[in-house]
């Protein structure tokens, strides 16, 4: 597997020779682009697999690239800003960011972040560069909450179907009914698979952070509720067909579909 190429994206110099240091020393191809316009060049002449975006660009809003970059690009992105609103937070996570960390930030949390979001990203697919140190074990859920489906005797996930959809958790695809790709973010599949791993059954807001960001993350971060209303969007099409994922009060979530494994 070839070492994973990430795009940093940020105007101010010292940051970006700090991040660029942290990547490097982890074993990591690091392109810089100092503003929006140089990173649209770069993604033009080469294909990150992540790419680290500060909101406060000189030429154009952070947010701006973030969408160009979805639009252009199947590749993680985290977003890496000053700002406080805990609104922009929220929309940088609307508009397809996988996470968001606020400055000043440790370099050793970025980089763990970095190694999560590259590691949901094809967590099975063999021609996917990956991150060059070992993997750190995915927290556990509580007691009685079944782990995830193993592994194939071809070294792939399972595949699952609910409502006419198809979930590939090895080649990292939700296939519609009609048989088109649905585009999920690496965040918002993460999510949808520790869901319908766990069909029927409740699972708090912690639980699934902790799934899909670990346990570091703080709890008021509200990406979990962000992501399932995006993933609400994408596979209820029906508005007025029971919820396939449910808000359970006081609980958390609840994939409430039927799903089959093949």
């Amino acid at each position: 597997m070839s070492i994973a190429r990430i795009l940093l994206v940020e105007d101010d110099d010292a940051i970006r020779a700090l991040v660029i240091r942290v990547l490097s020393g982890a074993g990591f191809t690091v392109e810089e682009a100092p503003s929006g316009s140089r990173a649209m060049e770069v993604v033009a002449d080469t294909r990150p697999d992540l790419a680290i975006v500060d909101l406060g660009l000189p030429d154009m809003d952070g947010l701006a690239v973030v969408r160009e970059l979805r639009q252009r690009l199947r590749c993680g992105v985290i977003i890496l800003s000053g700002r406080s609103d805990p609104m922009e937070r929220i929309i940088g996570l609307e508009v397809g960011a996988d996470d968001y960390v606020p400055k000043p930030f440790e370099p050793r949390e970025l980089l763990a972040r970095v190694k999560s979001v590259l590691r949901r990203l094809e967590p099975a697919g063999p021609d996917r560069p990956a991150p060059p140190a070992p993997a750190a074990p995915a927290p556990p859920l509580p007691e009685n909450t079944p782990a995830t489906a193993p592994v194939g005797p071809d070294g792939g996930g399972p595949v699952y179907r609910f409502e006419g959809w198809t979930l590939d958790s090895r080649g990292h695809m939700l296939i519609r009914p009609d048989g088109g790709h649905e585009d999920l973010t690496t965040g918002e599949f993460t999510l949808l698979l520790a869901l319908v791993e766990r069909a029927g059954r409740v699972l708090s807001r912690d639980q699934l952070l902790d799934v899909t960001h670990g346990h570091n993350t703080p709890a008021f971060d509200r990406s979990v509720d962000v992501q399932i209303a995006r993933l609400r969007r994408k596979i209820q099409r029906d508005p007025d067909a029971p919820p396939v994922i449910r808000t359970v009060r006081n609980a958390g979530y609840l994939f409430a579909a039927r799903v089959t494994r093949a």
